[in-house]
């Protein structure tokens, strides 16, 4: 049974976070009445890979491990989450199913974000909306960024060994 308490962020709290940053006070204290909080124990899975999701969960205390299943059928991690960062906003902007699960590594304590939550500040306050959508969206850009740093090292590191292969053993350079 995890200890933390289930309490509503502040104004103050939410101000920390990336997603909420440029926000007036008024919406911030609207999101720390209105956001659901959820705590979680070691082990709970959030949620798994092909779930529906109109959700994202931003972590307030603890830490989340983000796996994503192989073609092979194996559960890789390909992140870890503190508090700040938050996950599942990819099925905010795009609908579709999750693209990986989330386990909590820790008692975890965290700030619910729904569609419907979204679309009530689109109607009350577009500037707001906008913000938070742009924050979602520069945090999916920098998360694309580091994969295709990730990515390009693999790559590289693949085609030396298959170049290395091919060649065979250098010579042992020539020392004078």
């Amino acid at each position: 049974m995890t200890t933390l308490p289930p309490a509503q962020p502040t104004v103050s709290d939410l101000r920390a976070i990336g997603l909420f940053g440029a926000l007036s006070d008024e919406v911030l204290a609207q999101f720390s009445r209105t956001l659901l909080v959820r705590v979680i124990d070691p082990g709970t899975t959030l949620f798994r890979e092909g779930d529906d999701g109109r959700e994202m969960f931003v972590v307030l205390q603890g830490e989340l491990e983000v796996l994503k299943r192989s073609h092979r059928g194996t559960d890789a991690r390909v992140a870890l989450l503190g508090p700040g960062d938050w996950v599942g906003d990819m099925s905010i902007v795009d609908i579709q199913p999750r693209s990986a699960s989330v386990r909590a590594l820790a008692p975890t304590r965290l700030l619910r974000v729904t569609t419907a939550d979204l679309d009530n500040v689109y109607r009350t306050d577009l500037k707001a909306y906008s913000i938070v959508i742009l924050n979602i969206a520069r945090e999916l850009s920098r998360r694309l960024r580091v994969t295709d740093g990730i990515l390009a090292d693999l790559i590289a590191s693949v085609f030396d060994d298959i170049i290395a292969r091919r060649l065979g053993p250098s010579p042992a350079p020539k020392l004078y």
